[in-house]
Order: C-alpha cells, then sequence, then structure tokens
C-alpha cells in the first residue's frame, strides 16, 4: 500500500517542485528549467533538491553540495561510498518530508534512479531529466527502467520509441545545446584579444575534458597541426579546454613548435568558434555545439586498445558522432581507433578550409541537424517546464 498523493490543489506561495542535479551539466539543466518554469508560473513555483551554482542562482538552497555527487569510476566511488549512502537517504527523506508535487533527477542515473526507487511508495510523480542511451549500449534497459520512474524527458528526437515500446512514457524536448550560445560567438572580438590577423585562418581544437581524453588525444591533434600549418603558415590553433585539464593542456600545447591559444570558459570557447574556419573535435556535446556555430568538423576518438574491443562488441550504432547520429549519415567524417593519425586527420580538415564541396555539404548538414533538435523556438527548457508543470497540475500522467 502506497501512501497517498500529494493534493493537485496548488497552494497561493505555488507548488514545489523537488529537483535533483549531481554533476555540472545537470546543473545547467536544471538551472534554465527553473527560469523557464518561473517565467511559465510568474515565478509562483518554489524548489527544493539538490544542484550547484547556476540552480542556486535560479533560486534552489541545496540540501548538500553537488560536488559530493559528481564522482566517477570505482575506484573514486568505492572511498566516498558511506557518505553516498547517507545522501541517498537524506534525499529521499527530504522528498518525504516536504512531499512535492513533483520530483524531477536530471541525468546522473546512479544516483538519480536510487533515489527514485526509494519515494516510489509516496506516489509522488517521478521525472526524469535526460534519457539514458539505451539505442547505443543496452536497449533491454528501458523496460527495467519503465519500474523505476514515471516519466521521462529526452534530449534526442529518436529517443522515445526506445522507452514507450517499454511502456514508459516519454517526451522529446530538445537538446540543451540550441540555448548554450554557441551561434552567437563574437569571431572578430576574438582576433583583437588575441592579436589574430584578420588573414589567419584559425582552427579550433577540442581534444576533451577527461585526463585520458587528452593523453590519448592531444599528441594525435598537434601531428594533424603540424602538417597543416605546412600548407597554411599563417595557420592559428584555438584549443578550447575546461579547468579540470586545463594545466595539463597548457602545459603540452606550451611544446608545439606551432603555438595554440587555450581558452577556457563558455563565452571564449563560443568566440573561438565563431572565429574559426574549422575544427578537430572530440566526439561529444561538442559536435553539436559546432555544428550550431557553423564550423565544419572531423570527429575523432581513441581509447584503450582493451576498451575498443568491448565497445565494438557492444555498441550498437553504427555512427558514433552525434551529428550523424542525428541524420543517419555522415555529416561529418569520423576518425575513430587506428583511423585517427595526424596523417588521416589534416587530409579531413584540408578541404574544409576552403570553399567547395565538402564545407558546403557539412554546413547543409548543419541546419538538418538544428532542425533534428527541435529548432529553437520553443526552447528546449521551455518545452521541458511545460511537460513539469502538466504533471504538476495534474494535466499528464
Amino acid at each position: 500500500m502506497t501512501d497517498a498523493p500529494p493534493d493537485n490543489k496548488l497552494d497561493e506561495a505555488g507548488p514545489l517542485v523537488f529537483l535533483i542535479a549531481g554533476e555540472a551539466s545537470g546543473d545547467d539543466l536544471g538551472a534554465r528549467l527553473m527560469a523557464a518554469l518561473k517565467r511559465r508560473t510568474a515565478n509562483r513555483v518554489r524548489f527544493a533538491g539538490v544542484g550547484g551554482a547556476a540552480m542556486a542562482r535560479e533560486g534552489l538552497d541545496s540540501l548538500f553540495p553537488i560536488g559530493e555527487l559528481s564522482l566517477m569510476g570505482l575506484a573514486e566511488i568505492l572511498p566516498h561510498l558511506p557518505r553516498l549512502l547517507r545522501r541517498l537517504g537524506e534525499t529521499a527523506a527530504e522528498v518525504a518530508r516536504l512531499r512535492p508535487r513533483a520530483v524531477v533527477t536530471i541525468d546522473s542515473p546512479e544516483f538519480s534512479f536510487r533515489v527514485a526507487r526509494r519515494i516510489a511508495h509516496l506516489g509522488i510523480p517521478r521525472v526524469h531529466y535526460v534519457a539514458p542511451q539505451v539505442w547505443a549500449w543496452r536497449k533491454g534497459r528501458a523496460r527495467k527502467l519503465s519500474g523505476t520512474v514515471d516519466r521521462l524527458m529526452a534530449l534526442l528526437p529518436f529517443e522515445p520509441p526506445y522507452f514507450e515500446d517499454a511502456g514508459l512514457p516519454c517526451d522529446f524536448v530538445g537538446h540543451p545545446v540550441i540555448e548554450s550560445g554557441a551561434d552567437r560567438g563574437d569571431g572578430a572580438a576574438f582576433r583583437t584579444r588575441h592579436g589574430i590577423a584578420p588573414e589567419a585562418t584559425v582552427v579550433s581544437v577540442l581534444p576533451g575534458s577527461r585526463h585520458n581524453e587528452v593523453r590519448c588525444l592531444l599528441p594525435v591533434f598537434e601531428g594533424a597541426v603540424e602538417l597543416l600549418a605546412r600548407q597554411r603558415p599563417e595557420l592559428v590553433v584555438a584549443v578550447a579546454t575546461v579547468e579540470a585539464v586545463r594545466d595539463e593542456v597548457t602545459a603540452a600545447v606550451r611544446t608545439w613548435s606551432r603555438p595554440g591559444i587555450v581558452v577556457t570558459g563558455r563565452a571564449e570557447k563560443f568566440d573561438a568558434f565563431a572565429a574559426s574556419r574549422a575544427a578537430i573535435a572530440k566526439s561529444g556535446t561538442v559536435t553539436l555545439e559546432l555544428a550550431l556555430a557553423g564550423v565544419p568538423m572531423v570527429v575523432c576518438y581513441k581509447v584503450s586498445a582493451i576498451t575498443a574491443f568491448l565497445a565494438r562488441r557492444l555498441l550498437k550504432v553504427d555512427h558514433v558522432g552525434l551529428v550523424n547520429l542525428l541524420t543517419d549519415r555522415v555529416v561529418a567524417p569520423e576518425l575513430l581507433q587506428d583511423a585517427c593519425t595526424p596523417a588521416g586527420i589534416a587530409e579531413q580538415v584540408a578541404p574544409l578550409l576552403e570553399r567547395g564541396a565538402p564545407r558546403a555539404a557539412q554546413l547543409a548538414g548543419f541546419e538538418e541537424v538544428v532542425g533534428r533538435l527541435g529548432g529553437k523556438s520553443p526552447a528546449p527548457s521551455e518545452r521541458a517546464a511545460e511537460v513539469v508543470l502538466g504533471i504538476v497540475e495534474g494535466k499528464t500522467g
């Protein structure tokens, strides 16, 4: 027997929505969702839960620091397991105490789904934001998830059928990259700040945000830059990175014979994109940012031989780049594992620096990608807010 769900009548202060984000990307998503909920309710909405700085700016007083959940890998998690289990219990207890109209968990499935299972008896609607990539790895997981949460909000248009076939309602709300500002960079300002001549060719290099990615990819990207510079002596390289690996990237780039400009921060990265003719990018969300910014790219990835062997046995898709997955064809070339070499990258990038068919084909493909992400209006956060409010007000189950 379950506890009775909360009364559907909204109180004068507005409905309470409990949100849980476990890492920086989820904090950004949560903040945009909160802002959209406030707009749609004329600020008649209240928040509680777990989040970071972005969600705090929108009015969330986090139950505990989000950094306590930002752990990856067994070696990192094990020493903190007692604290994580305590935080899990505290979160579930706070949901039971506050009796919110809905609980919205954002990505971080290891923590989010455990909370969702613990509060199932309360009868409070459980919405998960960012569908797990069951289409790439474990399609059977969709059926298991249908007993864990009540509704999903997906970022990619092809995701809902996987979950709806398993009996779990799933709404495509669009990818947050649409709201990132990647298409609003200032290339002229970037050139001025860094003393880059108007006639110089700028190429963005994006080696990833994790130490193992940087170690695997940056030496290969350096070799590709060297080859491209032989053809274009005026070449300037902008290496976009994140704070977690900034020192490592800066130290490596400092030794390049073709010095690179290391940039961090979203605004500076997007200005670099606006100044760039092409990009060499690690596979991931950054490929969608580049597509939105209209920067032709080569998508690269390289892991250890053992990891690659396992991935080939488990991976259930034909492409790894999101721009290619969304269109189900090769919009941007993918150079993976043994194909990820300096010569291979330089060969693919060179024609993108010129006017011609390869460049034009990518730019046309990017328009298709943006359309498949749901377009720019309404914004993904507004669509997500509509789903959440429908549940809060009892219009959708």
